[in-house]
């Protein structure tokens, strides 16, 4: 059984004549003359395709790219102790990697469109996913060039890896002056570079290639302890991003679970849920039948049990939560379509948050209408009723529209109110409500 393993699995079969591999990828070391010119060309592109979210110019971009020669050449070099190769292409990969930067800083200083676009910003927090991409990645792209049937496995591998979309991202990064999307970029394009020549090395070591000796025994050891400290350092970040997305993805499925076994109920739709996690609050829109009081009290003091201990619940639901169910709909249907996305989301996000404001107005009203009660008997005692409330006026003839606090008062049939009375209520309700637009209803 291990012996027909070993025949389905075994590379050396189909390993090309190793000189011819050495001098290939050595050549491929080397940035200068046409070399640097499709680099320059290839970080316009690819600055171009995350500028405009498109994905398609992203791909092509990444196809064109010269920047894996130098990578796996430090992987050769690694591999085979050739610390002349590993030079050549630690320099090389430096002027690289600066003009590749500074090339897409010009390109994000004189473009007029600076908005941080989806496939920007996927480029800002790299995770473990990403280190294994990487690595599958190099290890593909080794196997290929030193063995027969290369077929198109080099073009998947620059796409895989992505190795210019970061570069450029880092170059938005300093050119809008946002230290953090430069920070996130580069350490992902840290983490390719690092796991496309570890998996070099290790590609390189599986075909058995004639190592250079070293000197000293020492010297190798201490190169050795070195690689393992770099990838050691690169990975940690990375693994402490992706334990934190890990977290939050349980966490959100608790709040699924939480809604779905204790709030739902027949005749009620929960359009929305917020989490904040300063003051410890779960918000929850719904509409339709209402929760009560009871089933809040009662789900609240189970929310220990799905990871949120300490966590207050707060339902918001009503006839305002109507708008709501209209604008959720709407910002679940933007969230499939494939341009201009995030702005309209942004968009209907503020106008989503503008609606729970109004609802919260109309419930200040109806509590301030309780305060102000004495003090209307004391300075009007001519009126006998009176309410607030939230209007808005449309015209039957155009579509103008306009939104006021309306005043509905009714005095006592002995004690009329006066034309001037009714401005001094006016002055005075305003003031007290503190509404920017007024109207009094005198019944």
């Amino acid at each position: 059984m291990i012996d027909r393993a070993g025949y389905y699995f075994n590379l050396m079969p189909d390993k090309e004549d190793e000189r011819e591999i050495v001098e290939q990828i050595s050549s491929g070391v080397s940035f200068r003359g046409a070399q640097l010119w499709v680099l320059i060309f290839a970080i316009f592109i690819a600055s171009l395709g995350l500028n405009v979210n498109s994905t398609a110019v992203i791909i092509g971009a990444m196809l064109i790219s010269p920047l894996m020669g130098p990578i796996i050449g430090m992987g050769l070099a690694v591999g085979t102790n050739d610390l002349d190769l590993l030079r050549r292409a630690a320099k090389n990969f430096g002027v690289a990697t600066l003009i590749s930067v500074l090339t897409a800083t010009l390109y994000f200083l004189i473009t007029p469109l600076s908005d941080a676009q989806s496939e920007l910003l996927a480029r800002t927090s790299p995770t473990l996913y990403d280190v294994l991409i990487a690595f599958c990645g190099g290890a593909a792209g080794i196997i290929a060039l030193c063995t027969r049937g290369k077929g198109n496995v080099i073009p998947g591998v620059a796409i895989a890896t992505a190795l210019m979309p970061p570069l450029c991202t880092a170059g938005f990064g300093l050119a809008t002056g946002h230290l953090f999307y430069f920070l996130g970029a580069f350490y992902l394009f840290f983490i390719n570079t690092v796991f496309i020549a570890l998996a070099t090395y290790c590609g390189v070591r599986l075909l058995h290639f004639h190592r250079h000796e070293f000197q000293s025994p020492e010297k190798a050891r201490k190169a050795h302890h070195y690689l393992m400290a770099i990838i050691v350092v690169t990975m940690l970040p990375a693994t402490y991003m992706t334990i934190r997305i890990v977290h939050q993805h349980i966490f959100d499925n608790n709040i699924r679970r939480f809604i779905k076994t204790e709030l739902s109920q027949r005749g009620t739709q929960i359009i929305s849920n917020d989490i904040d996690k300063d003051s410890l609050k779960l918000r929850i829109v719904a509409v339709g039948r209402e929760i009560t009081e009871s089933k809040r009290i009662g789900a609240e003091h189970r929310m220990a049990q799905y990871g949120m201990s300490g966590y207050r619940l707060n339902i918001i639901q009503g006839t305002q939560s109507d708008s709501l169910l209209m604008l959720n709909n709407e910002l679940s249907h933007l969230s499939t379509s494939r341009e201009h996305d995030h702005q309209q989301l942004v968009h209907l996000t503020a106008e989503n948050t503008s609606l729970t404001q109004q609802l919260a107005e109309y419930k200040r009203l109806e509590l301030l209408s309780e305060e102000i009660r004495q003090e209307m008997g004391t300075l009007f005692p001519q009126v006998s009723h009176f309410s607030l409330s939230q209007v808005k006026e449309v015209s039957r003839d155009t579509t103008a529209s306009c939104s006021y606090v309306a005043a509905i008062i009714q005095a006592t049939d002995s004690r009329h109110l006066a034309q001037i009375d009714i401005h001094k209520l006016h002055d005075w309700l305003q003031t007290r409500v503190k509404a920017d637009s007024l109207v009094v209803i005198h019944k």
